[in-house]
Parts: C-alpha cells; structure tokens; sequence
C-alpha cells in the first residue's frame, strides 16, 4: 500500500462544509502514525494540508468553498456518447480464463516506490500551495508600486516553488513580447501553468482575461482552481447554467458562450462587446477544432477576435501545430509557436494478456517486444516453458515458435481469445505492481457498471479508507438523497466506481472527489474522461483499440489513445506513468503498436454556417432599437454586406491550408506552361527546318524542303475537301431530320471524340430540332450564349453552306445530348412511337420536352469544332424510365439503318477528298524514297516524342486548373445556402439587411437550429399552455441524441399529456415546412422534435420526485438529468429574448424555477424551496395529486 494514499486524505470529501472539522478514529490514528517520524514544521502542514485551502491569512481573502456548495458539477452533462452495443461491449468482461495461474512478472517493469521521496514532495506541494495567492498579490502590490515593468519570466516563474519547464518558459516570454502564442505539449504537461501566468500578468496589470474550454464541467473545475489562486473576488464563471462575478478580471467560460459575445462585435473593442479591458484570451483544448460537430466554434473565436487581444491556443499534441500557428498569425496578428513532445513525468506502454502484464516495446521502444508476438503467444498456449527459462535452449525454442505459426486467421482469432484476461486479472497486476489508481477506459456505459460489479468483491481499500468513503457517502447522501447510485455503493466501498453520461452529474463529481482523494482506486470510465477533466492517475488502461459505430466497430486514432494514455502520470506524485491496453478477441500487440507508431492526426477545419452565425453577421447591428420610450429615437446600425461578411467566413482554417495546396499547384501549373512554352518552340516547323539544314546537305535538304512545302500545301487541300464533305453530309440529313419532327422518335447512333482523342459511341432516341422548340429554355440558352455560337463559312459576302443547326436526343445513360449533324453517325427505323399511351394523355415527345425544359440547363461540352460540337447534360428521375428503354447499339443491326438520300454534291466532295488523301499518301512515299530522309526521320521522331511529352504535361496542367476551380473557399458556398433559407422565411432581407421579430429572436439564442427554436418560441399555440407543458414541449426540441438504453427495454416513461401532444403534432407540420425549404436549398441542419421523453420532462416540472420518476424508468439518470438540463437552458433563455411574448416568459422563468432542484442542480433542497406568490398563482390550477395516474406505457 502506498504511503500517501493512506495517509494523506483523512478528510471526509464534504468536511469543508462545517465549520467544525470532523476525523474519524481511524483517519487520526493513522495521522499520528505517520507524523510521529516527522519534524514539527511538517506535522503541521501535513495537518493544514487536511484542512484544503481553508486558511485565514487574511481578513480580506474569501476561502474557496466546497466543491459541492457552489457552482455546477464537475462532470460534463452535455457530452453525449455515441450509444455502443453495451450488449456486446460487456461481453468482452465475461469470463474467459479461471483466475489463480501462475501471473508472469518482469522484475526490469516494477516501479520503484520511494515512499519517503513522494511524502516529501506532498508535504512541500503543501506548503507552496498555502502561499500561492500570497505570492500572487505579492506581485500585484509590486505592479502597483513600481509599474508593470518589472514583469518578466522570472517574476512570473516566482509563484511556484519549482523550476518550470523550458516549453512552459518560452511561452510565458513569448507572451510578454506581446505576441500571441500556440502552445502543444503532450497532456497533463503543465499546459495551464501558461495560462496561469498570463491571469498573473494581466490581473497586476488591472486588465482581464478571458479562459475558455470545451466542457461546462472542466469550466467549473478551472474556476475552483483559479479561485484557490487569484481569490473570489478576481475570478468569475460564465456557462449556461452559471453566472458568477462576470465583471472579474479573470472570466472562465465555455467556448460557446464567448463565441456569442463576439458576434456583435467583430474586430471591435468596446464595453458593449463584453470584452472591454480583455487583453488575453485563453483556449483550451483548442485541438477541439477538429470536432465535426463544435470545432467551428474555436475556428469564428480566432476569426472574430479583435487584433488587439492576445491569444494562448493550448492544445494537445498534434501533426500540424505550424500550420495552426500560421493561420492566426495571418488573420490575428503576430503568433509564436512553442511546442513539445517531452512528458513531465515518463510514461511506460504495457500490453494486458492472461496470464501476464508485459512490456508493449521492447528495450531502445522502437517495435513490439518479442515476447507479445503470435508465435511467443502461440507456444506458451501449449504449454512450453517462457523464454526466460529456455535460455540453454534458446534456438529449439525458436524453431519451435516458428512450427507452431498461426496457419490461418481463424487460427489467430482463437489464439486471441484465448488470451483475453478477465478484469480482475489486469487489477491484480496493477495492484501487485504498485500501479494504482487507474482510469480503465471502455467504450460502453454497460461495460463501465458491468466492469465494476465484477470487481465488488475485490477489496482495494484498506479498513481505514473505506471509514472514510463511508463517511464521505452518508454526507452526500444527507445533502442529496436522489443523487446516489444504489447501484455503484457496494463498488464504491471497495475503492471501484463507473463514471459516464448515464450517471447523474452530481454523482460523477462526488466520484471524481474521491478519486483525486485516493479513496477509489480504479475508475471504469468512457472516453469522454480523457477530454480535460482533472482525474490524473498513475495508470491508463485502455480496454480495447476499436469501438462500436453505427456502420460497425471503428478502430481508435493515435491522437485518441495518445490523449486517454494521457492520464496517466501526475506530476509530483508518480516518478513515472503507465498506459496499459488490454488484449481483446479484435486486436493485439501488432495493432496496438502500428497505432502508436502510425504518426498523430493533423487539426483539421470543421468551419461551417449556422443560422445564429448568418443573422449575427449579416443583419446582428443592423437592428431597429428604441434608445427609450421618452425619446423615442430609433438606432440604425449598418449592417454587414455580403462581401464584408464573405472576407470573414474566408479567413477559416479550412480556407488557409486550401490556400496553401493552391499556391503550391498554382507554382507548378506555372513551371508546367514554361516547359510547354519550350518544348512547342523546338518542335515547330522552323525549327525542324533549322535542324534539318544543319544536318542534310545542300541538295538533301532542298531537295527535302520543297517536297515537305508540297506536302503541307496538299494537306491544307485535303482538309477542305474534308470539311465540304461533311457540310454535304450534314445538308442532305437536315431535311431528313426535318421529317421526323412529326413523326416517331427515332433511334441515333452519335458519335465524338473526346479531348484525349477517343471515340465514343451512344445510342440515343431523338427528341427534335432545337430551332422548332419555340420559347423553350433550351432555344433561348443556345441563341443567347455565345458558347453555343456556331462559325459559317462565306467567300466574300456569300454562304457556301447553310449554318448547322442543333438537335436535342436522351442517351440510353439518362443523358441529354445537344448536337450538331455531325455527330449523327447513323439513324435507325425504330424508334419511340408518337403515340399516347391512352385517351387524353400527352405524346411522348411532349413529355419529353417538358423534362427537358424542367431540367437546370447545366450543359457542359464533350467536344468542339468549327462545323458545331455536342454537349451533354443529366437527365432526372422522370426521364431514367424512359431511358432505360434505348437499345443498346449491339442489339440494333444494319438492316435497321436508315439510309439517307444524299444529294450529288455530297458525293462529289467523297470522291474529291479520297483522291486528295492519295495524293498525300504517294507524296509522303516520294519522301521516304529521298537521300536525307533517315536522318530527317530521327528529327520527326524526336519532335514526335516531344509532342507526347506536351501531351502529358497539358494532361497535368487541366488537372491542376481543375483541382484549383475545385478550392472553393469553405464554408461560403453553405453561408449562402444558409442566408437563402433566413430570406425565404422572412427572418433577413439579404438586399436590405433588415432583421425581423424572427431573426431577432434566432440571432438571440443558442441551440442547434436557432432558426427552427425561434418558430417555435414565436408560435402562439404556446402562450395557452401551463409552465409544466411548456417545459415538455420545449424538451422535445432538445432531445437530439437521448435514447432508450436497450438493457431497459421492459421499463417505463412517462406519457406527456394530451394537450403536449397535440401542440407538438401542430408544430410538426411547421417542421416539415423548414425541412423542405431546407432541402431546396441543399441546408443540413437538424430540426428535432420528439415527443418520446416529453412526458418524463412534463413529470419533472409538475414536481414529481426524481425516485418517482426513475421507478423502473427506461432512461439512464445521466441521459435524463442531460435532457433536463437543456431544457432549462432554453427555458432559461426566453426572457432574455427579443420580441417574445411577457405571458410566456412568466411561464418559462416559473418551470426553469421548479426544475432547478437536485439531483439535477445544486439548486435548495425541495424542504428549503418555497414558491413565491407569483408562482404559487402560476401553479395554482395543478393539482400534484393527480400525477400519480400519469399513464406509463411500455416503450
């Protein structure tokens, strides 16, 4: 047994709460033990260290109260997990082995415990924690007296009693000279040491700063700690649920909420922003913009942020930091870049089999160690003696592995199972080892509780910690009854608890306590644990290396295991961390290790638009405001424009990297069309000509010239020729096309070549004329865009041949096809009859043609010349029947080919172009007979390979063109898309930026779809509606992500009633309507409205007790208690809303009041609350009574 984790916690969790302190027997006995070997100075700061920051130094200092008797529960409420098979997930801790065989053990892998050293460290940790504030307001009176010039590292560095870190040092001066700063470091290196010293700088410089993280509970958590070090009074808390001190010059909040206090005041510094005097802006966990669905929200912070304020960007460790780090540098201001890879305290990878924790590297930590492979694994299956004591033996041993390799993957799989441990295994190597506490990651909530009730009867606790957990239980059982999970009492007792989204809030927090306490050992936790809260520990246990999804189970990233092994080690406790990933029936070793040597996951840009972002940009000071009722003035503030609004959504991370692949495709495009400049100059005629003469002799080559001038001119010949033969072919067909307008729909054979130069074949029915097509969309488009401009050869002022005309067929792909003549290859007989198919229905080719007219008129060009090019464009739903109805070509023989009258021009120009094609050929024939052709051949072939190697660079160059057409600027094309929606549904004029009720009162709120809680806000069907229906009704709009957990299939939930039924059916149809427009504009933003939990949130609000409420109910307390809390969030925001009815206010504030009591805040006790007269008038026609014949069906 550790030394200081049985001795340095005698308090019960809650002992701050009375004024009197009270220790148990067994708790002072085992502190006289202790301090009896110990000198008086550090008897008494081990005592004080009892007694957690409750000293009075002096009169004017307020002492940080309890965790439990202000502000919100630690754990994270609004984190939802994705819902595993909890089925499956437990499975994996069925028993697969007997306990009791013989457990390997490494005598090179046992940690070393140096007890005395780690007392010694703990008691000084005491004494400089005593004086922490001192120090800070011994700093501050420095400032005051003699100017903030004297801050420096050093200064700063003077609060703690230890030599902060070189990354931590480069920081805080890189801060000092005024720059911004990324800093990324591994976690739990001291990350927010940084952040501390810049609260120290600017709070003695009389300035604020701003402290940001991703969760309510880590915002609680940092508020306690900063509290403890700046004092009440400096330190304020800003999340939905809590609103403590805003005004203080250090402001922890949640990203959210300063992401909304910048909207209407981007880039500018003044008092109606919120963030006047704010000289410093912390993120934290800022690695979180890469969240799909939160990390725009650190992306608009850093977009939207005054240049003024300076940023501290924390983040974990990733693949591209400089590119973060470049970003706000170009759109903030000057930004330095500090990062490192070194853990504070060292951290050791093992790997969890059966019957042995061994080490997962081997010795220099470059691969797997040997001894985890399948072969080792393979041969100690069957019995064999470990390496260790095969040594005189060592190459049979060998051999042996190799003859017992897994012949199959069947095999493999066995061989794995069969290594799987139990729990209780891996805890007793832990235990043995002197490893614990440890967070054990699972990736299930029924994992989590199934885990620790497999460990109940596992005593990890001595006699002495578990008085104290009993003590601490039966004082937060006294304080919240309903908070306690039965469940998890008797693990509790034995030092193992779970911690997930299915437990209460307050639960977890009072977890977390007696984890940081020492009095659990081991705690089972999902994923959602590594993402910042404070639970450091000596051991990370990661229970699997994939997890279930909803197409299946997907395998973890390196930066996920990285962050939960990341818990491991606590800095100035532990000598050294431990990560350890168990064997499971999917992964091994070799998984794990390619994993960790697989590299970290670069940042990535999550930008996207919302409705609160497009209003508040766009239309957010461009509202009408009456100053007062007296004046009666009104303010008109511009609003943004489109452009200005543009250039911001621009500036995205996303946009940044893109801007960086285009710049270096752009480089190259640009060193391409040089050498393609080069390379056509060397292999034009002159050119050849030049190398010619120099090589040939003088009679050679002009003898070799004028034969090659003879030849270009007869090719020139045999061009025209060519081209008056196909204008020939294309007079004779016109008229025959003609006829067909009237009759029925032939089938086409067409033919082009692409610009790669292959020809392509497509069977088509024909549809007309374009020119006959009058008023059509098509006509208008060809007529009036240029791209469709047909050239018409005149001699002098006369045409030779009638312009080409343009001709519409479907192809059998369900393509549209515009062409010319001469693409027609060959018409057939058959063909769609003009018929309708009964009495009064429209022909065929009126149905066609108002397909086509219905389609975008999206063409684009397959191929181009002069005599006219064709053109393609999808075909719809509507047309895919009736393409799936041309023949394929094989299927459409000769006999079946119409043959076209062509006139006696026509063939005259055939019988012209095959004479001229002769004569070329027996002049290059004469050519080949020459002197000097050999070596003029050499020259051709050469120019020849130079022209394909101009044809490969011209390939790359259009690929390039395209893929720097295809950067598009993200997220404007969805701002667009978004403000298209706001326009239509008349909540922003985006001509005149003119904002209405409905966008005043969307811009206001804060939510998934602001747009859609608006409309339902706005409607008047809830102003007859009591503050209880209110609050149900309001919950269905919230409830995205809340389930039914399938272990509670044969439970209850409440029904809501009859009139929140038929208010959520009405507002239904309303949802309906906003998903079309929606899908019109291609937006895909969520409406949620679920009347499944509505009953259980009405039940809540009507005063029912949470133990009648959760009898045999089909939720998790966590999933309810997250649903309750949103919901009082939005009812928490309708007062403060623009334009939005007083009657329904006064509803909202009286349901937000009764369902703000525990165990879902830490609100009064329900014996304390007394209803106000309004209230009680509110409440006056609800009969509690009735509650209990609330109907509860099976879900």
């Amino acid at each position: 047994m550790n030394t200081l984790s049985s001795s340095s916690f005698i308090l019960s969790p809650f002992s701050l709460l009375n004024p009197t302190l009270e220790i148990s027997r067994c708790a002072f006995h085992r502190y006289f033990r202790f301090t009896i070997h110990s000198q008086n100075t550090c008897l008494h700061s081990s005592f004080q260290n009892r007694k957690q920051k409750t000293y009075q130094f002096r009169s004017n200092y307020k002492l940080p109260k309890s965790d439990f008797s202000v502000g919100e529960p630690q754990a994270s409420e609004d984190t939802d997990e994705d819902d595993e098979d909890d089925e499956e997930a437990a499975e994996e801790y069925d028993v697969v082995a007997e306990f009791g065989e013989e457990i390997e053990s490494d005598d090179e892998d046992e940690v070393d415990s140096d007890e005395s050293n780690v007392l010694e460290v703990d008691v000084n940790k005491s004494q400089f924690e005593e004086f922490k504030w001192q120090r800070i307001e011994r700093i501050r009176n420095d400032v005051r007296e003699y100017g903030d010039g004297i801050i420096d590292v050093d200064e700063l560095a003077s609060v703690y009693n230890f030599r902060i870190d070189k990354f931590q040092r480069l920081a805080i001066q890189a801060f000092l000279r005024g720059s911004s700063v990324v800093v990324s470091a591994p976690t739990s290196a001291g990350k927010t040491l940084i952040a501390e010293a810049a609260a120290v700088a600017t709070v003695a410089r009389g300035r604020r700063l701003f402290y940001t993280t991703p969760l309510k509970a880590l915002s609680n958590q940092k508020f306690r700690e900063f509290c403890d070090a700046f004092g009440e009074d400096n330190v304020g808390l800003l999340t939905g649920d809590s609103a403590i001190n805003r005004d203080a010059q250090v402001l922890i909040m949640t990203t959210e909420i300063l992401r909304n206090m910048l909207y209407q005041s981007v880039g500018i510094m003044s008092s109606e922003s919120g963030l006047f005097h704010v000289d410093v802006i912390v993120l934290d966990e800022v690695h979180y913009l890469s969240d799909i669905s939160r990390g725009t929200v650190w992306e608009e912070i850093i977009i939207y942020c005054p240049k003024e304020v300076q940023l501290i960007c924390l983040s974990a460790t990733v693949a591209n930091p400089d590119e973060l780090c470049g970003w706000i540098n170009q759109i903030h201001g000057k930004t330095e870049l500090v990062t490192s890879t070194k853990r504070p305290v060292p951290l050791t990878w093992h790997f969890s089999t059966r019957t042995a924790l061994l080490p997962l590297l081997n010795e220099t930590g470059t691969s797997m160690n040997r001894k985890l492979s399948a072969n080792y694994l393979q041969l100690n299956s069957m019995g064999a003696k470990s390496y260790e004591d095969e040594r005189p033996r060592r190459r049979n041993s060998r051999k042996l592995e190799s003859d017992v390799s897994p012949s199959s993957k069947n095999d493999r799989s066995n061989l794995r199972r069969s290594q799987v441990p139990q729990v209780i295994d891996t805890v007793w190597h832990l235990k043995t080892r002197d490893m614990l506490p440890a967070v054990w990651f699972i990736f299930s909530r029924k994992g989590c509780d199934v885990a620790v009730q497999y460990l109940e009867d596992c005593k990890l606790l001595d006699e002495c910690e578990m008085a104290e957990v009993d003590l601490a239980l039966k004082r937060f059982r006294i304080k919240y009854p309903d908070a306690v999970r039965e469940s998890s009492v008797k693990g509790i007792l034995r030092g193992v608890a779970a911690h997930h989204a299915g437990c209460l809030p307050l639960w977890k927090s009072f977890i977390e306590e007696l984890f940081q306490k020492g009095l659990v050992k081991v705690v089972f936790a999902t994923e959602t644990l590594a993402a910042g809260i404070n639970m450091p520990a000596r051991t990370a246990v990661i229970s699997s290396l994939s997890k279930r999804g909803e197409t299946g189970r997907i395998n973890l990233t390196t930066n996920e295991i990285l962050q939960m092994a990341g818990r491991a080690g606590r800095r100035g406790i532990d000598k050294r961390g431990h990560a350890v990933v168990v064997q499971t029936p999917y992964e091994g070793a070799e998984e794990c290790c390619k994993l960790l040597f697989a590299g970290l996951q670069p940042l990535v840009s999550q930008f996207t638009a919302s409705y609160g972002m497009v209003l508040n940009l766009l239309a957010g000071a461009k509202v009408t405001q009456r100053v007062s009722e007296t004046d009666g003035m009104e303010v008109h503030r511009a609003g943004r424009t489109l452009e200005e609004a543009r250039k911001l959504v621009e500036q995205s991370f996303g946009n940044y990297v893109g801007s960086n692949v285009m710049v270096a495709a752009q480089q190259e495009l640009d060193q391409i069309q040089k050498e393609i400049q080069l390379l056509t100059s060397e292999i034009s005629d002159e050119a050849i000509d030049r190398k010619s003469k120099n090589i040939l002799s003088k009679s050679a080559y002009k003898e070799m010239a004028d034969l090659q001038e003879e030849l270009r001119s007869e090719k020139r010949v045999r061009t025209e020729l060519r081209r008056k033969m196909e204008m020939e072919r294309m007079s004779s067909l016109r008229p025959f096309l003609q006829k067909l307008e009237d009759g029925h729909l032939p089938f086409l054979c067409l033919q082009y070549h692409d610009n790669a130069g292959v020809k392509h074949l497509v069977p088509a029915v024909y549809l007309g004329d374009v020119d006959s097509m009058k008023g059509s969309k098509l006509k208008n488009m060809v007529v009036e865009n240029n791209s469709f401009a047909l050239k018409v050869t005149t001699e002098g002022d006369v045409e030779t041949n009638p312009k080409p005309s343009y001709y519409v067929a479907l192809g059998s792909d369900n393509t549209w096809y515009l062409f010319t003549e001469r693409c027609i290859k060959t018409v057939y007989r058959t063909g769609f009859p003009n018929l309708p198919l009964k009495n009064g229905d429209a022909l065929p080719r009126e149905i066609m043609s108002a397909f086509l007219e219905n389609g975008e008129m999206q063409w684009q060009k397959l191929s181009q010349s002069e005599l006219g090019g064709i053109w393609c464009m999808d075909g719809s739903l509507e047309t895919w029947s009736w393409s799936l109805n041309v023949p394929v070509l094989s299927s459409l023989s000769e006999d079946n080919e119409v043959v076209v009258q062509y006139s006696q021009a026509y063939y005259e120009a055939v019988e012209s172009y095959k004479n001229q094609r002769n004569k070329v050929s027996h002049l290059k024939k004469k050519i080949a007979r020459t002197e000097g052709f050999r070596e003029y051949k050499k020259i051709v072939d050469v120019a020849k390979f130079t022209e394909e190697k101009i044809r490969r660079l011209k390939a790359r160059s259009t690929r390039l063109l395209t893929r720097i057409e295809q950067i598009e600027p993200s997220g404007w094309k969805e701002f667009l898309q978004v403000s298209s929606v706001i326009h239509e549904i008349r909540a922003l004029d985006i001509n005149t930026h003119m904002i209405f009720p409905l966008g005043e009162t969307a811009a206001a709120l804060r939510g998934e779809n602001e747009l859609w809680i608006a409309m339902v806000l706005r409607n008047k069907i809830l102003l007859d509606l009591k503050p209880a229906q209110l609050a149900a009704v309001c919950g269905s709009i919230v409830s995205e992500g809340i389930k039914v957990r399938p272990s509670k299939n044969n439970s209850y939930i409440y029904e809501p009633s009859s009139t929140v039924l038929e208010v959520i059916n009405f507002l239904d149809e309303q949802r309906r309507s906003l998903l079309q427009l929606q899908e019109k504009h291609d937006v895909k933003i969520s409406c949620c409205l679920d009347s499944q939990f509505s009953g259980m949130v009405e039940a809540w609000a009507s005063g029912l007790t949470w133990r009648e409420i959760m009898m045999d109910c089909a939720m998790d307390e966590g999933d309810l208690a997250r649903l309750l809390r949103r919901t009082m969030d939005v009812l928490a925001q309708i007062p403060k809303l623009p334009d939005i009815d007083p009657q329904l206010q006064r509803n909202a504030t009286a349901a937000s009041s009764v369902m703000d009591r525990p165990p879902i805040t830490q609100g009064r006790r329900p014996s304390d609350r007394k209803l106000n007269p309004a209230l009680k008038m509110v409440f006056s026609n609800v009969n509690l009574r009735q509650l209990n014949t609330y109907d509860r069906s099976m879900v």
